[in-house]
């Protein structure tokens, strides 16, 4: 199994799974939060690089943890993520609070 969640100092990574649903979301959630109560984490990025689907309950895993992060001066962005994902961070309005990194492609290093 891939390791989900990488702390590097106060940054922690979580590495959003293929399927980004209510049942995933709900698990992410709780996890995120005991590395944020345990840790002293500032900052996370949300690493989308192999999510091809997320509905409105990852936005609100996201946003919720924008919100307990910001209250304590930290940060969330989001990186490698697809159209399809932007899309949706674009419609929600999530894009206007945190930052968003596109995908890239290997070659354009």
């Amino acid at each position: 199994m891939d390791q989900i969640y990488q702390i590097e100092g106060v940054s922690l990574t979580v590495h959003m799974p293929t399927e980004l649903d209510h049942p995933n979301a709900e698990r992410i959630k709780k996890e995120t939060d005991y590395y944020l109560e345990n840790y002293h984490i500032q900052h996370i990025i949300f690493d989308f690089r192999k999510t091809d689907f997320m509905d409105s309950s990852g936005i609100g895993v996201v946003a919720g943890r924008y919100r307990l992060l910001n209250l304590r001066g930290g940060s969330v962005e989001a990186v490698h993520v697809s159209e399809r994902i932007d899309k949706i961070f674009h419609l929600s309005g999530m894009h206007k609070i945190m930052e968003i990194h596109r995908e890239e492609k290997e070659d354009e290093q």
